[in-house]
């Protein structure tokens, strides 16, 4: 009797990561570990004001230093080429403009020039070397937002401004968050290579097909003439899903030398050059009954863009949808200023957006001395308000039962400053969180070979997510093979067209195409194991069997019943059976084939202890259910989670980009000034999974886990500062200052 093949649970299970010896040995190679026989180094020169024209640009000196090959600028890089204006996500980036287009200077730190030289310290010193004058002009710089434009209506339903005037019980307030800056270790960074014909860029990106795209547009050459390679990506949060003007300054120079170039952008440019969190301001207007049920609510935001491009942060991403109410207006603004072009960062729109509709539910509550929990779950809708389609799964009224009971909401006293523990003041929040679902287009192929091991490809990445092992368990469910005799293959453009790394997308987006593609892979196995001489199964047909356990097997049979499936190959000489899929786009909708609304759901409780005669402010615990579909491996998904939450204090306590008015210069541009959370500061995090599949969105019910814990936290934070003290800061992030010497209930920046 054969031999039964064991598999250990994938799907579902909690795996390690098979990428994990890789990067602890240091052998996994990032994009800047990439070295070749006579590479040059590339610095870039940044203009040292925000708004104005280059009058000089004197290379000569620089020109003459040691090692240095050239110094490209305007007049000499060649011709760059905007990209073409998209639609859909392939072929996006968020500044159009390509480097050297003209003389204007639109905000600090603008690329005027790049050195390439021997080694980086030659480039280095030659960058300093060379000389430029401008005609400067005051920038604009603000700390408040207003635009001359029109209100652009996002969402809209019924008559919310009649209904807010007629409504007995109003919230009528501002929320505000700052510039925040993407600050992932590993830094943007690209090696780029040119043969005459063809480039290869080794890149850190969330997007090698959109990176491929753009770049071959932008350098004037075929989409097939560029192969971009990023096996391996030190995170992004979103800073590294399109293309900056440092990628295409670098091929073009390894263009025109003829030789490997690197650029690695240096930590201050990260926070001039490829864009950031802008910042926002929002008017949130609630109405509502004595009862507190909802009868009216009204979100204006306004974001900051560039003078360049129109970067809409969407902040009223799930504000349509939240909750129950007859009458809603969602209006958007951009506001210019002569800063870089903002761009999507973890939890674009829903994590400032949450931030102000949920703090406003907080006010609500509190002047209809209502529970925070008990008003949310009074507004709980049966259907996506927004357009009168189901929700494919909601179980947000679960999310916020199961975390009042980890977290004890029970025993929460609504009074300020009445809870108290070990000497410490306590404050006790709540918010909902929410982050749209769906899948991107993709496409991938599978292999299963002769020796026993599969492969599968697809030209995705992974950004430190898991993405390698979650693929490597949908391979296993599927088939039955082990998960050490898979290999994984990704980040390479030249592999079948895989989705970006964004918007929490990519495992629902690839687990469809992977699927096609065993069926398509294990159907050719079906044939040879039906059909002549030395066939397994004589006399039956391809559709009498089936694969499961690693093994070919009739239908009405057990798997180990079967024949393993390598060795079907091995008789017919075949080396391996390959098979290819595609997923298409979906995200729900009207325009939808399944017509349903597809989001992830969540509730954030957050606990804060509250030192007044220290000043000492510290969030202690933070308990996170999420509503995310089929958790494909808890390990990774409890990971993102946690990592969330940590990013959700910082973004409540800790972080702001800070610009000098005048010079419009960044000047917290480095890790020891622009404060980001640390193991100090993250609180103990309990994370659950409800664990309910979403078939809509794929077959195994899997979505996201990315995004959803950021949206959401730093609002139930800020409730818990204003239960602690009475203090309600309306303007992240939370500063000491706005805390001490304030009486309880005295109110605060906005």
């Amino acid at each position: 009797m054969a031999t039964r093949i064991l598999v250990p649970k994938t799907v579902g299970g909690g795996l390690p990561r098979i990428d994990g010896p890789l990067k602890v040995s240091g052998t996994a190679k990032y994009a800047s570990d990439h070295h070749f026989p006579g590479m040059l180094y590339a610095v870039p020169v940044c203009s040292t004001i925000a708004k104005g024209k280059i009058t000089t640009l004197d290379t000569s000196a620089a020109e003459k230093m040691p090692g240095v090959e050239a110094v490209f600028h305007r007049a000499n890089i060649g011709r760059l080429y905007r990209a073409a204006p998209v639609t859909g996500i392939t072929g996006f980036l968020d500044e159009r403009r390509p480097p050297f287009e003209d003389d204007v200077i639109r905000y600090y730190g603008q690329y005027v020039a790049v050195v390439v030289a021997e080694t980086f310290e030659q480039a280095q010193a030659a960058a300093y070397a060379v000389k430029v004058t401008y005609s400067a002009e005051n920038p604009a710089i603000a700390t408040h937002l207003e635009t001359e434009d029109e209100a652009k209506v996002v969402s809209s339903r019924g008559k919310p401004e009649d209904a807010f005037k007629a409504a007995p019980v109003k919230v009528d307030e501002t929320y505000s968050t700052p510039t925040e800056t993407h600050n992932p270790i590993e830094l943007h960074s690209i090696v780029a290579l040119w043969d005459g014909q063809a480039f290869t860029l080794y890149e850190s990106t969330q997007g090698v097909v959109n990176q491929r795209v753009v770049m071959a547009q932008m350098l004037g050459v075929a989409p097939e003439n560029v192969r971009v390679i990023s096996r391996f990506l030190g995170s992004g949060f979103g800073g590294k899903l399109w293309v900056w003007p440092h990628s295409v300054m670098a091929a073009a120079a390894a263009r025109n030398l003829n030789r490997p170039v690197k650029l690695v952008i240096s930590r201050p440019m990260m926070f001039q050059n490829v864009g950031h969190r802008p910042q926002t301001q929002q008017r949130i207007r609630l109405g509502a009954t004595a009862e507190g049920k909802l009868v009216s609510l009204e979100q204006d935001y306004l974001n900051h863009t560039s003078i360049l491009d129109d970067y809409d942060e969407g902040c009223g991403e799930a504000t349509p949808y939240l909750y129950s109410t007859p009458n809603l207006r969602v209006t958007s603004g951009l506001a210019r200023l002569n800063v870089g072009t903002p761009t999507a960062m973890r939890g674009p729109g829903a994590v400032p957006g949450l931030f102000g509709v949920e703090s406003a539910m907080d006010e609500l509550a509190v002047k209809l001395k209502m529970d925070p929990l008990e008003l949310r779950l009074k507004n709980e809708p049966e259907k996506d308000e927004s357009n009168g389609l189901p929700f494919s799964s909601r179980h947000l009224t679960e999310c916020f039962k199961v975390g009042a009971e980890k977290f004890g909401w029970s025993q929460r006293t609504p009074g300020i400053g009445s809870m108290k523990k070990d000497g410490l003041t306590l404050g006790w929040g709540v918010a909902a969180c929410s982050w749209g679902a769906g899948r991107f287009a993709a496409s991938a192929t599978v292999d299963l070979k002769s020796d026993g091991t599969a492969r599968v490809s697809c030209a995705t990445q992974d950004i430190e997510t898991g993405t390698y092992t979650i693929l490597a368990q949908v391979l296993s469910e599927k088939t039955g093979i082990p998960l050490d005799r898979i290999e994984v293959v990704l980040g390479d453009s030249s592999l079948p067209d895989g989705p970006i790394s964004g918007g929490s997308l990519v495992t629902s987006s690839v687990i469809p195409a992977i699927s096609q593609a065993v069926q398509s892979a294990t159907q050719t196995i079906f044939m040879m194991a039906t059909d002549g001489e030395q066939a397994a199964f004589p006399g039956k047909k391809p559709d009498d069997l089936a694969f499961a356990q690693a093994r070919v097997h009739l239908k009405e049979k057990a798997p180990d019943t079967g024949v393993a499936w390598h060795e079907i190959l091995q008789k017919g000489n075949v080396n391996a059976a390959s098979g290819s899929g595609k997923a298409e786009e979906y995200f729900g909708g009207p325009e939808a084939k399944d017509k349903y609304s597809v989001h992830s759901f969540g509730a954030q409780f957050a606990e804060v202890t509250w030192q007044p005669e220290i000043a000492r402010l510290r969030v202690s615990r933070v308990v996170s259910v999420i509503d995310s579909g089929r958790i494909m491996n808890p390990q990774p998904a409890r990971n993102q989670i946690e990592g969330a939450v940590v990013m959700g204090v910082g973004m409540a306590l800790l972080e702001e980009t800070k610009y000098e008015p005048r010079s419009g210069a960044p000047i917290n541009n480095n890790l020891a000034d622009y404060m980001v959370a640390t193991n100090a500061d993250a609180p103990l995090i309990d994370v659950t999974f409800l664990d309910y599949p979403d078939k809509v969105v794929n077959e195994f019910g899997a979505r996201g886990v990315g995004e959803i814990g950021l949206a959401g936290t730093a609002a139930a934070i800020t409730s818990a500062v204003y239960h602690a003290t009475g203090v309600r800061v309306r303007s992240l992030p939370v500063r000491i200052e706005d805390l001490i010497g304030r009486p309880a209930g005295g109110n605060l920046r906005t």
